[in-house]
């Protein structure tokens, strides 16, 4: 399966909503920028750039949300999904999922938009439920997921950005993956982490995690009893406080339960490990330690970080947000589309010299 993860960023975490004079003008602002996108350079590339997490972070800025703010994410997502639910089948680009409870829809939605556009959702349903399952469970880093966007083309491609939160730090996690590139699940799926915090986390999926990762999926198909007499040996071992795994609680009836599960489905490969349902953050930390300290194959605890306005912000950063400028940009953006509908894109081809001039100049 083609695919990667583009990258990692982390944000102060904060509560409430936008606005709504504000997400109203977000979600204009944001269908009139991406009409021109797709129109211009297709949904492949729209997805290229919402899969980046520098280009995603810099949108929501124009958009007018705070750009240190975790509802950035979740807003700018909102302002999409909104401003292009009805472009879908002119330009063959959808977008599920959301916040909360709507995150667990995504596949339901999906399924919709391939009745709406004659196309096989398996796929898309199986990396929007992977992808997830890989943010949450293969790579532990303390923040729970409770954000999560597909967004999907006819053409069976599709970028991702989720976010996860850790109320004790008041920080989130945003993690990006995009479908054009050959990669993997489950090895170092990642291309950039943004991030100002680093931590020592279970990272299953990073390279030098393969040992363990094979391991790992060998104890989980064989028979439940010796996997939990190894485990219990564990318990009994007085290893260093800092040990990551061991600063865990891991409960050793639901473990049991879940082995006799991937006892008798048999996973070939960590990713299907990954698949089973049940397999959770502390079905794959009980596995890894054993991995580790049974058979000697040390999972990877380094936390893959790489990377540490327009409108003005909606809480006054770096600037109160005029509403009249915004509208005027809105206004602008529309009519460029209208007048290039009808064959005369001049005021399209003036914006694209202007991005150029400032991209050689700034």
């Amino acid at each position: 399966m083609n695919l990667m993860r583009t990258g990692y960023t982390n944000l102060p975490l904060h509560y409430g909503a936008a606005p709504r004079w504000l997400f109203n003008r977000m979600t204009k602002l944001a269908r009139a920028m991406s009409e021109i996108i797709l129109g211009e350079y297709g949904p492949d590339e729209f997805l290229r750039r919402i899969s980046d997490p520098f280009w995603f972070q810099s949108l929501g800025c124009v958009l007018g949300f705070d750009w240190h703010s975790s509802g950035l994410t979740t807003t700018l997502c909102g302002a999409l999904k909104q401003g292009l639910k009805d472009l879908g089948k002119d330009f063959g680009i959808f977008i599920a999922g959301g916040k909360g409870k709507t995150s667990r829809k995504t596949p339901d939605e999906i399924k919709f938009w391939a009745e709406q556009m004659s196309f096989a959702p398996e796929q898309m349903v199986y990396a929007s439920r992977m992808s997830a399952k890989v943010d949450s469970c293969a790579v532990q880093d303390d923040y729970q997921i409770y954000h999560h966007t597909f967004f999907g083309t006819k053409d069976g491609k599709w970028a991702v950005v989720q976010q996860g939160m850790n109320t004790h730090t008041r920080w989130a996690r945003r993690y990006h993956w995009l479908s054009l590139d050959l990669a993997d699940f489950v090895v170092e799926p990642h291309k950039a982490i943004v991030s100002d915090n680093k931590g020592k986390i279970l990272n299953m999926v990073a390279k030098e995690s393969e040992p363990a990762r094979k391991i790992s999926t060998k104890i989980a198909a064989q028979e439940p009893d010796k996997s939990i007499k190894e485990y219990q040996k564990i318990k009994e071992l007085s290893l260093p406080s800092r040990h990551p795994i061991l600063s865990r609680d891991i409960n050793p009836q639901r473990f049991e339960k879940i082995l006799v599960k991937t006892y008798e489905e048999q996973p070939e490969n960590f990713e299907a490990l990954l698949g089973v349902k049940g397999v959770g953050p502390q079905t794959i930390r009980a596995l890894a330690l054993i991995s580790e300290v049974v058979y000697g194959a040390k999972p990877s605890f380094f936390d893959p970080v790489s990377y540490t306005f327009a409108h003005g912000g909606k809480d006054g950063y770096p600037y109160p947000i005029n509403q009249n400028d915004y509208d005027k940009s809105i206004a602008v953006l529309e009519k460029a589309i209208r007048t290039a509908k009808i064959g005369n894109s001049d005021k399209l081809e003036a914006l694209k010299r202007f991005a150029i001039i400032t991209k050689t100049t700034g």
